[in-house]
């Protein structure tokens, strides 16, 4: 990435399109793209002489190695979304493709495109910005200071909105020394244009990802707000009234007894996940322009998406005359391997992040799917234990569910969620553990309308 680009690389969204895109090359990722293949066994080493260091001293390391990439504020001005739009298509192998995916990041329809054999363009990226002085449990400050360093970012990017975001939850270490400054596309561009009208087909399909999700929101200015809080193990309630686990949270820092943050004033589109509807019109025009179908995929929570996509994997295997898939492959925020997952027959299941919400999704798809052979379970480790995060044992019991072997993959569980060993092991454990099969051909959109048909509405999920 260019110094006009920026995004960071630990953001759901560049982790996403990398390992779509290497997908797309006929390769797995390595190390979430950070490293090439061969530095990653001298990363999972590592990774385990972090993993054993006390855990003060595992944050200290986390806070440093993701501040290394946040951008100092005087260089905002730099930032243009036709740069990472470049550097995004640029990802991509030139191809003619049946259907492109626009829109919301999300790990189920990452593994939906990969199926497909399609590109991802996502609306929303993360910039950070280098800062220091402001404490995470202090929403007010980091809020002004937002404010104060935003200006030259949005005058030099008049087609993005800003999504500030502070999350002391989850967030909790990055957020010592960076700003999260997410930002969204308002429109196309020359560059997706160019690159859309370049690969698809003749009345190819452009899937239109809507994830409407919504958060409370402070307005800073026209493309500016504040988001305090988001998705993952606390509610909305608890980040702006507390809770008993927030007080006990919080005293585990030495912090306050509950945040203080701004007053609302609105609803926005969740910074992470929510789709910012001005981007809509701009698909629905190019694609009357170009004669390409748009359709439309919207749902509520992120991981409304992952249990269609996990049956959605059974039904091309079984199509392809293969034997029936027995075997779960669990990711957990940026931790997945579209194409490691395709090689060995195994039936994606994504989780947003490792709270209770994302557990009980998981938890929910084996009732109805029934039990499987074998379960693998990546897990995200985020450093801390915040509100809302599910205890090793819950997942030791998940695991239990599989008929013949559940177990973790890549994951230190004595280390867990401080397992930074996690992001280079997790890779390295899926390659080494079963030769992979040849890769099946694409299913076709054709297929996957008939998929849909099959399922009616057995899922949280609007296609129109």
């Amino acid at each position: 990435m260019g110094p006009r680009t920026r995004v960071v690389s630990f953001d759901s969204s560049a982790a996403m399109l990398r390992a779509l895109a290497a997908h797309l090359h006929g390769r797995s990722l390595p190390a979430l793209g950070a490293l090439p293949g061969r530095a990653e066994p001298a990363a999972a080493a590592l990774g385990r002489l972090i993993n054993a260091l006390p855990a003060a001293a595992r944050e200290a390391v986390y806070t440093w190695s993701g501040s290394r990439e946040a951008t100092p504020p005087e260089r905002l001005a730099e930032v243009r979304s036709e740069e990472v739009a470049r550097w995004t298509a640029g990802l991509y192998p030139r191809r003619d493709y049946p259907a492109a995916a626009i829109g919301s990041s999300n790990g189920a329809m990452v593994h939906l495109c990969a199926a497909l054999g399609i590109p991802w363009l996502p609306q929303t990226f993360l910039v950070t910005a280098r800062r220091s002085g402001i404490s995470p449990d202090e929403p007010a400050e980091d809020l002004e200071w937002g404010r104060r360093i935003s200006p030259p970012l949005l005058r030099a990017n008049p087609d993005l909105a800003l999504h500030q975001m502070l999350d002391p939850n989850q967030d909790r270490l990055m957020a010592r020394r960076m700003t999260y400054l997410r930002l969204k596309r308002l429109r196309l561009g020359e560059t997706f244009e160019r690159f859309l009208g370049a690969t698809l087909r003749r009345n190819a399909t452009i899937f239109l990802v809507e994830c409407a999700l919504r958060w409370p929101t402070t307005r800073l200015g026209e493309r500016h707000v504040f988001q305090f809080g988001g998705l993952g193990g606390a509610t909305v309630r608890e980040f702006f009234g507390g809770g008993p686990r927030v007080e006990e949270y919080l005293g585990r820092y030495g912090s306050r007894r509950r945040w203080h943050p701004p007053p609302p004033d609105g609803e926005s589109p969740e910074a992470e996940w929510g789709f910012e509807p001005a981007l809509a019109g701009d698909v629905e025009r190019f694609c009357r322009e170009r004669g390409y179908r748009l359709r439309r995929i919207t749902f509520e929570q992120p991981e409304d998406l992952s249990a269609l996509v996990a049956d959605l994997y059974r039904f091309w295997y079984a199509r392809r005359g293969m034997p029936e898939a027995e075997s779960l492959q669990v990711g957990s925020f940026i931790l997945l391997q579209p194409h490691l997952a395709i090689r060995r027959r195994e039936v994606p299941f994504w989780m947003a992040f490792n709270t209770e919400p994302s557990a009980e999704a998981l938890e929910r798809y084996l009732d109805a799917a029934g039990p499987f052979d074998n379960i693998g379970l990546t897990l995200f480790s985020h450093g801390v234990e915040s509100v809302g995060v599910v205890p090793i044992g819950r997942w030791r019991s998940i695991l239990g569910r599989a008929r013949r072997r559940g177990a973790f993959v890549g994951v230190d569980a004595a280390r867990y969620p401080r397992d930074f060993a996690v992001f280079a092991r997790h890779h390295l454990s899926l390659r080494r553990s079963a030769p992979p099969h040849p890769l099946p051909q694409p299913l076709t959109p054709q297929e996957l309308e008939q998929f849909l048909e099959r399922a009616g509405e057995s899922y949280p999920v609007r296609w129109s």
